[in-house]
C-alpha cells in the first residue's frame, strides 16, 4: 500500500505544500502538536512527516518514539518563523554518520 507525505505546521509555512499534493495539518496551537503529531504517526497513513522547525521542536518527546522505526521519516523543514537550522545539523549528523566526516558542511 502506497504512503502518502504529511507536512505540519503554522498554516502560513506550509499552505502551498498542498499545491503539490502533500497533505497538510495546520496548526497555529502549540499545545496541540504533540497530540497532532501522534495521531498522524500512529495512523499508518504516511511514510514521510515534514513538520516546520518550530513543530519539530514542539514534538521532541513524541518524535523520539519514531526514530527507530522506518515509518513514518520525520524530517525537519524550515518555516516562515522560529528557524533555527536544526534540519541542516540533523542533515550533517547522518551524513558524518554514515560516512565518518561531515562531507556536505566541513564543519
Amino acid at each position: 500500500m502506497a504512503k502518502n507525505i504529511a507536512v505540519i505546521g503554522d498554516g502560513e509555512s506550509i499552505k502551498g505544500f498542498s499545491a503539490i499534493g502533500l497533505d497538510i495539518f495546520p496548526c497555529d496551537d502549540n499545545e496541540e502538536i504533540p497530540r497532532l503529531f501522534r495521531r498522524i504517526a500512529d495512523s499508518d497513513n504516511y511514510g514521510i512527516i515534514f513538520m516546520t522547525e518550530e513543530m519539530f521542536a514542539l514534538a521532541e518527546k513524541e518524535r523520539r518514539r519514531y526514530e527507530e522505526k522506518i515509518t513514518p521519516a520525520v524530517i525537519p523543514i524550515p518555516g516562515v518563523k522560529a528557524n533555527s537550522g536544526i534540519g541542516t545539523k540533523r542533515l550533517s549528523s547522518f551524513v558524518e554518520q554514515a560516512v565518518g566526516s561531515d562531507i556536505i558542511f566541513n564543519n
